[in-house]
């Protein structure tokens, strides 16, 4: 399944970092293409593409991190 957004940390609404796909980061110089969950190594990862259509890792959440995962649902 594709995933839409997660959210890391143990407070869902005070205190988590929120990252959803196409949303604007650094300065908006990039925007994140991809989060992806790793199952062979227990981990989720963000990968982020700048205007030149590189894409680049740029963070990666293991196990021991509180996250919750919101999936897309395509209703056609």
């Amino acid at each position: 399944m594709e995933i839409r957004k997660i959210s890391v940390g143990a407070d869902y609404k005070s205190s988590a970092m929120h990252y959803i796909v196409n949303q604007e980061i650094l300065n908006g110089k990039f925007y994140i293409h991809l989060i992806k969950n790793e199952i062979e190594n227990n981990s989720i990862k963000i990968w982020i593409e700048n205007n030149e259509k590189e894409i680049f890792l740029w963070k990666e959440f293991n196990s021991n991190m509180p996250v919750s995962i919101e999936y897309n649902i395509n209703f056609e």
